[in-house]
């Protein structure tokens, strides 16, 4: 464990991390709520985060009721994922579009559908929703279009779009 902030002696001190810039107590001291703050966050600030409390003259210093401890997941929206086409592209044959996006945490779930004029929404078992894939099969003309691919997380979404032409 390192320590990132601490209150001893009537002074507050920051550790030499860098966090340091970006966090601090989210009330005075002497209000006895000693919540923190973190600014900017950034995916490696998750982890877990220990709080210790050692008043002078307590005696719950040795039953452990001093100590509290959270867990901090930061979550990180999916960038802009990539769309790509597997396959011929000719009448009767099968496709597969893939769809992937290099960052989200937790790990994007993908959605595809055509695009109007035709919109068009998949399911399993053509769409795998964790991997991105989608699987046409015996291609006909009036399957041509643009399928749009939509990576999402509780953080947030982005899209990407492919056209077909058959």
């Amino acid at each position: 464990p390192m320590q990132i902030l601490a209150f001893v002696d009537g002074v507050v001190k920051v550790g030499e991390t860098d966090l340091k810039p970006r966090m601090g107590f989210l009330y005075p001291i002497l209000t006895h709520n000693i919540s923190l703050f973190i600014n900017a966050t950034r995916e490696h600030d998750s982890g877990q985060y220990m709080c210790t409390v050692n008043v002078a003259d307590d005696d719950t210093i040795r039953s452990n009721n001093n100590v509290g401890i959270i867990n901090l997941t930061v979550l990180v929206p999916p960038v802009t994922p990539t769309c790509q086409l597997h396959g011929s592209t000719v009448v009767g044959a099968n496709v597969t579009l893939s769809c992937s996006s290099k960052k989200g945490k937790p790990s994007p779930m993908y959605q595809w559908q055509r695009e109007p004029p035709t919109l068009q929404v998949f399911f399993p078992p053509a769409q795998d929703r964790a991997r991105g894939t989608l699987k046409l099969t015996n291609l006909s003309l009036e399957m041509s279009g643009v399928y749009v691919c939509r990576a999402e997380n509780q953080a947030g979404s982005k899209n990407c779009s492919i056209v077909l032409e058959v």
